[in-house]
């Protein structure tokens, strides 16, 4: 177990400072600006919320802190929706980071999951 909390705390630190680059290259127009600004918060709490996840005092404590990553990895995969929608971004330039969000969420719905039947 310690070895995948290290794992998901380096990956999502990754996913965070790829989502700073992602900002970083974004056209200064005001719509893409506003939406970086989203995707930066939401992308960079992701990791944040797991850290604090990994310091949880009890489970139910630890399913809401992971339930609050998840929100944040569901609104991170929003804002990279509109960046490409909007014609802000070329769709090939986000695939990647899509696949990981998407890869990222499924782990963190796997982790509640199982932390609610170890509840039980």
């Amino acid at each position: 177990m310690a070895h995948d909390a290290t794992d998901l705390r380096i990956r999502t630190k990754k996913f965070a400072l790829r989502i700073i680059k992602l900002y970083q290259s974004l056209p200064k127009s005001g719509d893409a600006q506003v939406i970086g600004k989203q995707v930066l918060r939401s992308g960079t709490s992701v990791g944040a919320q797991y850290r604090e996840a990994c310091r949880a005092k009890s489970t139910a404590d630890f399913i809401n802190k992971m339930e609050g990553s998840l929100q944040e990895l569901d609104e991170t995969a929003y804002w990279l929706e509109l960046l490409i929608e909007g014609n802000i971004v070329k769709p090939e330039l986000l695939n990647d980071l899509q696949k990981e969000t998407d890869e990222l969420i499924a782990i963190f719905v796997s982790s509640v999951r199982t932390a609610k039947s170890n509840k039980q």
